[in-house]
């Protein structure tokens, strides 16, 4: 009878992201990978014909974490794009390897920044919506200004330079959308 395989392709993935998550893309090298798992690095090129291969997985089921992250995030404000920011400085400041991953990597091919916001759910297309109900002359136009707003914040989240409390954060945008609305 032939033995059975421990190292599947589910339980590599799963090293993989938890490793990402951890260390960081970078840090996902197949023998880095393999002694995350206890294993020689045969199994992962069995499943994997190359590093990208994974990669390409890891990404997409960052993408479906950050998904799932929006989906749930919780908060009370109605303002369009005030709730995306947060949730989006949020992810950033929780979850700032997968942060990385999705948002300044090259890793996610042909997808872009727009597409991996919208979702599978149209987060963004939901709150240009918002705002063209609410009487934005321009909604894209100001998704845009408050979007490059809200990604620099993000950012300074990574860096250790953003210093906000949540309801300064709020005024903040709340303050961007007025003006720019």
């Amino acid at each position: 009878m032939a033995r059975k395989e421990q190292i599947t392709k589910d339980k590599i993935l799963e090293a993989a992201f938890d490793l990402a998550r951890e260390e960081g893309i970078d840090n996902v090298t197949a023998r880095k990978l393999a002694t995350h798992i206890g294993c020689s690095t045969q199994p992962i090129f069995r499943v994997y014909s190359n590093m990208n291969e994974l990669y390409m997985e890891i990404y997409q089921k960052a993408t479906d974490a950050f998904n799932d992250y929006y989906d749930n995030y919780k908060s009370e404000i109605d303002t369009p794009f005030v709730h995306l920011g947060l949730a989006y400085i949020d992810y950033a400041r929780e979850q700032g390897q997968l942060f990385k991953l999705l948002f300044q990597s090259e890793i996610r091919g042909e997808k872009s920044l727009y597409e991996l916001l919208n979702g599978k759910n149209g987060a963004v297309t939901k709150e240009i919506n918002k705002a063209a109900a609410d009487g934005c002359a321009n909604p894209s136009g100001l998704f845009m200004k408050m979007w490059i707003f809200i990604y620099g914040c993000a950012c300074m989240v990574l860096t250790g330079d953003y210093d906000l409390t949540r309801e300064e954060t709020i005024d903040f945008l709340n303050d961007i959308y007025d003006k720019c609305s």
